[in-house]
C-alpha cells in the first residue's frame, strides 16, 4: 500500500501533507544512500578477501608479505567495522573463541554493581546468583608492564518476577573487545608513532608472555582507524576556518598486490598559520598522485593565503582564490647549495642578507601581530627592498646558467609571493612548520616502507593528523588517545571538538 497516496485522498492539510511528503523523500533519500554504501562497502570486502586468500598474495615474499597481510587484515577489519556502523542491529559482540589471557599477569578487579539492589518490576530484593567475568587486556608504557583488568558484574535475581539484573557493559571503540583502551592506544602509537610494523609490535608483546596475534592487532587497527575518522575530518573542517595555511607533500611507496610491486602515493600535509590565534593543527591528507587536483580538492572553496615551495600543481589554485605567500627557507637553500660547492662569495652575500630578514623575525617572535607588522614595515621591508636591487644588479653580473644565475632567478621569479608577508603581522617567512611536520613521517619511511593500499595510507594519515596537532599542542599523543578512546563511544556529535588534541584537553 502506497501511504503517501492513501494520504492525499483523505482531507489532510495540504501543508501538513507537504511537510510529509518532505520529510518521507528525505528518508528515503537517506535510505538510498545507506544502501549504496553497503553495497559498496560489501564490494570491497569481497575485493580485499580474495586479495587476502588469493593468488595475488603468493608473489610478495619475506617481510614484504608480512606488511601486505597485515594491511589488509587491517583493512578487512575496518570494512567490517564500516559495515556494522551502516547496520547497527547486526553488531556482534566478539569475545567468543578468544584464547584466555596469561594467567601469570597481575588483575586488577573492577565491580560493576546494579544501580538498585531492588527489582525495578516489583522492588522486591534482589538476590545474587552469580557473576559474569570479562577480562581486558592492558599495558603500562612508562613500565611496559602488561596487567589485566577483571570486570566482574554480580547477577541479582528477583523471585517474584523471575528475573535477573545486573549492571550494563558500556559501550567500547571495540565492543567486546580484550583489549583496554591503554593497550590499544600503545598499540596505535607503536605503529603511527614509533614507526613499528604489527609483526614487530607481537614479537615485543611476545618477549614479554603475552601472545597477541599479529591478525588481531589488525584487526584492533582497522577498527580504531574507523572510529578515529570523525576526529580526523573535524580537524581538517577547522582547519579550513583559518586564514593562512601551509602545504607541502611527500611520496610514498603503495603496494601493488597483484604485481608485486610498489608504486608512487604521496602524503599531502596542511598546516594552520604559525602566527595564527588558536590552537596548531596538522592534517595530512593521502592521494595516489601528486596532481595538483588533490590540493584544490581539499582546499574547495577556501579562501586566504597559502604558503608553498614552487611546485607546479598549486599554481592553479592561486587562479581562483588563494594568495600565494614564497618560502624564504627555499630560497635561502638555493644560495647555501651553491656557496657549499664552490665558496661562492655571491652566495656568500645573499645568505647573510637572509640572515639578517630572519634575524628581524626573531625579534618579533614574542610580539602581538600589529607589534610585529611595525616592526617588518620598519626593518624588513628596507632589507627587503635592498635584497631586491642587490639580486637585479647580480643578475646581470652572473654567468647564465651557472648555479649561482638559477639561485638569482629563482629569487626574483619568486619575489612577489616571497616579500608579501612583510606586510601583514601574522604571515609566516618560511615553510619551515610544515616540513618539520612531515619529518618524523619521512623518516618513518625506512622502517614501514610502504603502505599496504590506499584504505590503509588514508587511515594513517587521519592517524597521523591527531598525533602530529596533539604534539603541536604539548599533549603525550598515547596518553591523549587512550583518554579519547574510553570517552568516544558515549561522546555526542555535537561534543565531539571536547575530543580534539587541543591544550584545553582534560587528560584524565
Amino acid at each position: 500500500m502506497d501511504l503517501l497516496n492513501e494520504l492525499a485522498r483523505t482531507n489532510i492539510d495540504p501543508a501538513l501533507l507537504a511537510q510529509v511528503q518532505t520529510l518521507f523523500a528525505q528518508q528515503q533519500a537517506k535510505l538510498a544512500e545507506k544502501d549504496f554504501k553497503i553495497t559498496a562497502l560489501t564490494h570491497e570486502l569481497a575485493y580485499y578477501r580474495r586479495v587476502r586468500f588469493g593468488k595475488a598474495s603468493e608473489a610478495l615474499v619475506g617481510e614484504q608479505r608480512l606488511l601486505f597481510e597485515e594491511t589488509v587484515d587491517t583493512d578487512l577489519a575496518a570494512i567490517e567495522e564500516e559495515l556494522e556502523s551502516q547496520a547497527p542491529a547486526k553488531r556482534q559482540l566478539r569475545r567468543a573463541g578468544r584464547q584466555p589471557l596469561p594467567p601469570q599477569l597481575p588483575r586488577i578487579d573492577h565491580r560493576h554493581e546494579p544501580e538498585s539492589c531492588q527489582c525495578g518490576h516489583c522492588g522486591a530484593d534482589l538476590v545474587k546468583i552469580g557473576e559474569d567475568v570479562s577480562e581486558q587486556l592492558d599495558v603500562e608504557p612508562a613500565r611496559f608492564r602488561f596487567f589485566v583488568h577483571r570486570h566482574i558484574r554480580p547477577q541479582y535475581a528477583c523471585r517474584p518476577c523471575e528475573t535477573v539484573t545486573a549492571a550494563p557493559i558500556p559501550p567500547a571503540v571495540i565492543d567486546g573487545g580484550m583489549a583496554a583502551v591503554g593497550l590499544l592506544a600503545w598499540v596505535a602509537a607503536s605503529k603511527y608513532l614509533d614507526h613499528l610494523p604489527l609483526f614487530r609490535i607481537e614479537q615485543i608483546a611476545a618477549r614479554q608472555g603475552v601472545p597477541l596475534a599479529r591478525s588481531t592487532l589488525a584487526e584492533w587497527i582497522g577498527r580504531i582507524g574507523v572510529a578515529l575518522q570523525p576526529l580526523a575530518d573535524r580537524l581538517a573542517e577547522l582547519l579550513r576556518q583559518h586564514d593562512c595555511l601551509h602545504a607541502d607533500e611527500t611520496p610514498v611507496r603503495q603496494l601493488d598486490p597483484g604485481s608485486g610491486k610498489t608504486r608512487h602515493a604521496y602524503l599531502w600535509a596542511y598546516r594552520s598559520g604559525v602566527h595564527d590565534d588558536g590552537p596548531p593543527i596538522v592534517v595530512f591528507d593521502y592521494q595516489t598522485s601528486r596532481a595538483g587536483a588533490h590540493a584544490r580538492a581539499f582546499l574547495h572553496g577556501w579562501r586566504g593565503h597559502l604558503m608553498v615551495d614552487d611546485y607546479a600543481g598549486y599554481k592553479a589554485l592561486f587562479a581562483d582564490g588563494p594568495t600565494e605567500l614564497a618560502c624564504l627557507a627555499h630560497i635561502r637553500r638555493k644560495f647555501f647549495d651553491v656557496h657549499a660547492a664552490s665558496g661562492s662569495p655571491v652566495a656568500e652575500e645573499a645568505l647573510r642578507r637572509i640572515a639578517a630578514l630572519y634575524a628581524i623575525e626573531q625579534q618579533g617572535a614574542g610580539l602581538d601581530p600589529p607589534q610585529r607588522l611595525a616592526l617588518r614595515q620598519r626593518q624588513a621591508m628596507p632589507a627587503l627592498a635592498e635584497l631586491r636591487a642587490w639580486l637585479l644588479t647580480t643578475q646581470r653580473a652572473v654567468a647564465a646558467g651557472s648555479g649561482t644565475a638559477k639561485a638569482v632567478d629563482h629569487a626574483l621569479k619568486r619575489w612577489p609571493a616571497l616579500e608579501r608577508y612583510a606586510g601583514s603581522g601574522t604571515l609566516p617567512i618560511d615553510n619551515n612548520p610544515i616540513e618539520n611536520a612531515i619529518r618524523p613521517i619521512a623518516i618513518g619511511k625506512k622502517n614501514w616502507l610502504f603502505t599496504g593500499s590506499e584504505r590503509a595510507g588514508r587511515r594513517a594519515a587521519a592517524i597521523q593528523s591527531l598525533f602530529a596537532t596533539a604534539k603541536l599542542n604539548g599533549l603525550d599523543p598515547a596518553r591523549w588517545l587512550a583518554d579519547v578512546m574510553e570517552r568516544l563511544p558515549t561522546c555526542p556529535n555535537s561534543q565531539i571538538d571536547s575530543l580534539l588534541p587541543f591544550p584545553d584537553f582534560i587528560q584524565t
